[in-house]
């Protein structure tokens, strides 16, 4: 199996494949059972009548198609004569829905949403809208609207669009406790896979918490078997009142399709994200601990007289954080947050996201064979200088690569130890200069042909010459590389 998990937004072709119906056992093969004393016929019309249709009439009018594109508008080059005969008999590749314009060059994602504000909001995946410029919903009476991106949350994997002037009939979903969801209860799945159109799939919870999906910084998945496939991104999990319970977002899959094993944002993070919505940001901010912490492992465990695994270790603090200034130490095993237990860092960093930037959250902690209770007061990381970012455009190693001063802010975004001051690489373009110089994102400039870097501005000023050869030296995950390049 791929251990990948695959996003489930459309874009191209998609091929269907049928599987044939195993053939029948032999008549002289198969056996009527003995009528079990304690199974009961139907003794009623009603019995026989049972159907998850009220559920699906109260939740489908808030599943939308979500078409999102990116249109470039820059004059290409002059195409050959194959390339005007294909694009005038074949259109654009990739372009999807309506007729190509001369001059455009157009990408274009279809994914599923849900209308969670009877203002016009719609919750989707980032990865749907990733990149893309335009968005247009369709509802489920097949009415369609503009709408504008409100907020983009890659760590979530979240965004939020808002429908132009919808006028009045939107129905926003109700949201469910996905705090409550136990294994074994009904789902449905609601969204547009392959591009067929609203589609309803049922099944049960699979698996709570999934942390190993590698969709998202935070992962604390719904695993379901109801059938999910490309196109039901940003789609809909519902339980049987109709509420909203998860955002349908990857599956685990050889061939694209379902295979039974796929994966929702749990509701409470996406409350949290469309509340930042309502509340006129355009992007989410999360509470800050200033503190690394790790996995347990069986051996540290047993060195902590642990029956099992389970928590996680503090193994560094910042100065003047909120883990030291709450009086977290390094060896602090962190069992629960708020009296939710957690087992990993991924399940403690999802429990503390959605705590807010406010008030205070209670940490049970294990400190050598004694259990405490640790008060740590939320915030935000704060920006201690101005970022001052930087996109490099003379001919350097740096060369398509965006840096910013570090501060806990930037460190806390890109989810990376940083030092309070340095440069750090934010962002590196495919196929840059930057990139074909391996230059990653959080990496931290140390010092360029012998000159230490402490500001965008050093790098400003020392990038500002071209010259024949440039030896950068980094710091990625605590060790230093020195390189060499030609100018």
């Amino acid at each position: 199996m791929n251990r990948s998990p695959v996003p489930l937004a459309l874009a191209g072709a998609v091929a269907l494949v049928l599987s044939a119906a195993p053939a029948p056992a032999p008549a002289q093969m198969m056996k009527t059972p003995d009528a079990s004393p304690s199974k009961a016929a139907p003794q009623a019309r009603g019995d026989v009548q049972l159907s998850f249709a009220p559920v699906v009439k109260r939740a489908a009018p808030s599943v939308v198609n979500v078409y999102a594109s990116h249109v470039d508008k820059r004059p290409q080059a002059r195409a050959s004569a194959m390339d005007e005969f294909m694009r005038r008999f074949f259109g654009e590749p990739g372009r999807g829905r309506g007729p190509s314009m001369p001059g455009d060059r157009a990408q274009r994602s279809l994914g599923s949403g849900v209308i969670v504000d009877d203002s016009g909001l719609v919750i989707t995946n980032n990865h749907v809208i990733d990149n893309m410029n335009e968005v247009r919903i369709a509802l489920a009476d097949r009415r369609e609207f503009e709408a504008t991106i409100v907020l983009r949350d890659p760590r979530t994997d979240l965004a939020v669009v808002r429908i132009k002037n919808p006028g009045s009939g939107l129905v926003p979903m109700p949201f469910g406790d996905s705090e409550t969801l136990e294994v074994g209860d009904f789902v449905m799945a609601i969204g547009n896979p392959f591009g067929v159109g609203q589609t309803v799939t049922q099944g049960i919870v699979s698996a709570l918490a999934r942390t190993q999906v590698g969709s998202s910084d935070y992962q604390f998945f719904i695993q379901t078997d109801a059938a999910i496939n490309p196109g039901n991104s940003g789609g809909a999990l519902v339980d049987l009142q109709g509420r909203l319970v998860g955002i349908n977002t990857a599956i685990y899959s050889q061939s694209g399709g379902s295979h039974g094993i796929g994966f929702a944002i749990p509701a409470g993070m996406v409350k949290a994200v469309v509340e930042t919505a309502k509340g006129g940001a355009s992007t989410v901010r999360r509470p800050w601990l200033g503190a690394r912490v790790q996995s347990v492992t069986p051996d540290i465990a047993e060195s902590m007289g642990l029956d099992r695994p389970t928590g996680v270790l503090v193994a560094s603090l910042q100065a003047k954080s909120p883990a030291e200034e709450a009086g977290l130490k390094r060896g602090d095993l962190i069992l629960s947050v708020d009296g939710q237990n957690v087992d990993d860092p991924e399940a403690f960093g999802y429990r503390f996201a959605l705590k807010g930037i406010s008030g205070e959250t209670k940490f049970g902690v294990l400190r050598g064979t004694g259990r405490t209770a640790v008060t740590v007061k939320l915030g935000p990381a704060p920006e201690t200088r101005p970022r001052d970012a930087l996109k490099v455009r003379t001919r350097s190693p740096f060369l398509g690569a965006t840096l910013v001063n570090t501060s806990p802010a930037v460190a806390e975004e890109m989810q990376v130890d940083l030092p309070g001051e340095g440069v750090a690489v934010q962002t590196v373009e495919d196929g840059s200069v930057a990139s074909r110089a391996g230059l990653q994102k959080g990496d931290l400039i140390v010092a360029i042909n012998g000159v230490a870097i402490a500001s965008t501005k050093d790098l400003e000023r020392v990038t500002r010459n071209t010259l024949n050869m440039w030896e950068v030296s980094i710091n990625r995950g605590g060790e230093v590389l020195t390189s060499v390049f030609g100018g």
